[in-house]
């Protein structure tokens, strides 16, 4: 089943002669449960994208369907509940709250929706994230592995219909970084959890079901490696 559809995406910036194009006709579609690696060079709209896929940055031009759903044609209220609801993001440096245990940061983006925990959720995913014993635990009491699990967890505690990982492992070392990727598999397989993840890593790449690869805001590959 189709839970995203991206039509003729523009992204520009500048005007006339000194127009910057960061993405520039991007067209596809991803099916549920599908885990793509999004790859390319410094500056080729990787970012760009992703940020427009979550309801965070609006395009020039093109349509993003989400659940069938046309994001850019909510008001800035509904699209913020978009972003809560149906985009999970994780990024490169954890973004986590300070004074926030690991619960209250796992659990942010449902109590900022105004909804009940779900307990039981929430205990699957300690357990799958390997964090039973660090509930407790302040991010600065945390490694930068444990850290980035705890921003994993929040990502998908909302049960949400793309989870987009802006380079999750680029801060850790290689070990980390495959326990990471390891975790975001275990997801994507228990939950069915769409997954979009810019990487620079191909070994990480090649662990995707599929690799798009964009350059100058365009994509110029598009493979499936595995079904």
């Amino acid at each position: 089943m189709e839970i995203l559809r991206v039509e003729h995406l523009t992204k520009t910036y500048g005007e006339g002669e000194n127009i910057v194009y960061a993405l520039n006709d991007v067209s596809f579609s991803v099916e549920q449960g599908e885990f793509v690696a999004v790859v390319g060079p410094s500056g080729s709209g990787k970012s760009t994208l992703l940020h427009i896929l979550g309801g965070v940055d609006r395009p020039t031009s093109g349509h993003v369907f989400m659940n069938g759903q046309d994001v850019y044609a909510q008001n800035e209220e509904q699209l913020a509940i978009f972003r809560r609801r149906q985009v999970g993001l994780i990024y490169q440096f954890y973004n986590l709250i300070p004074v926030l245990n690991v619960r209250e940061n796992m659990t942010l983006p449902v109590l900022m929706d105004g909804r009940k925990v779900n307990e039981e959720r929430l205990n699957d995913l300690v357990e799958l994230l390997g964090l039973k014993d660090r509930v407790e635990n302040l991010p600065n009491q945390l490694s930068g592995g444990q850290q980035q699990r705890v921003s994993i967890g929040r990502a998908l505690m909302n049960a949400p219909a793309v989870v987009l990982a802006d380079e999750p492992t680029g801060n850790l070392d290689s070990r980390n970084s495959q326990e990471i990727v390891e975790l975001l598999k275990d997801s994507n397989r228990k939950y069915h959890q769409t997954l979009l993840m810019i990487t620079h890593d191909e070994n990480i790449a090649l662990q995707a079901d599929r690799i798009m690869k964009i350059e100058d805001g365009r994509i110029t590959r598009d493979e499936v490696i595995r079904s």
